[in-house]
């Protein structure tokens, strides 16, 4: 009896093919950005069916967080931080940032920061997490409009993660004997003023 000949197409899924869409995904993720990086180019870049794409992770918002090795759902805790409005919400940002690095998940964000410091494209991928998944949809939960979203988000970033890789990972001995609250107090106002001070003030141009 003659061998049925084998079939042509894409392959289906086995154990490692999960994690060859992971590695697409980065690719084309730290390539193109999140908007415009594609699931059916990382599918191709992967060398699956699209379908298989959706049958791991549903949807491209998943596939991202899991590609970055998320720490946390934002959509979990933006609209706790930044749906009571603007007023506070320094204080809020960094009361959960710090909840989540003190947290028995903490490892899970360490892992992430110690990646980003290592890898340029995990570290370009941290940027968009940063940028598009928290910052940019956390504006849409305030009642203020807020300019310049991407330069703000930065500046934000850059006193967050600072303060998790001294206190945490560096072990910072001050840092680390203070609490959420007490870092709340002293490093929410200096968030606050990055999100909504007038631009000109941080050194922005009126007309972006």
């Amino acid at each position: 009896m003659a061998n049925a000949p084998k079939r042509s197409g894409r392959r289906p899924g086995s154990p490692d093919t999960r994690e060859e869409i992971l590695a697409a995904a980065r690719d084309v993720f730290a390539a193109d950005g999140f908007e415009r990086g594609s699931l059916r180019r990382i599918a191709a870049a992967a060398g699956v069916d699209p379908a298989l794409i959706h049958h791991y992770f549903g949807t491209k918002d998943r596939l991202f967080l899991a590609a970055v090795e998320a720490p946390f759902d934002p959509a979990d805790l933006v609209p706790t931080v930044f749906g009571p409005g603007v007023e506070g919400v320094g204080e809020r940002l960094v009361r959960t940032f710090i909840g989540i690095w003190d947290s028995p998940g903490g490892n899970r964000a360490a892992a992430f920061l110690r990646s980003a410091i290592n890898h340029r494209t995990m570290s370009t991928l941290v940027e968009q997490f940063v940028i598009n998944h928290i910052i940019k949809n956390a504006v849409r939960h305030l009642d203020v409009p807020v300019d310049h979203v991407e330069t703000r988000g930065s500046m934000i970033a850059s006193q967050l993660l600072g303060l998790a890789l001294t206190r945490n990972l560096m072990g910072f001995r001050a840092l680390r004997a203070m609490d959420a609250d007490a870092l709340a107090v002293m490093y929410g106002p200096t968030i606050q003023r990055y999100l909504t001070a007038d631009p000109a003030e941080l050194g922005l141009p009126h007309d972006a």
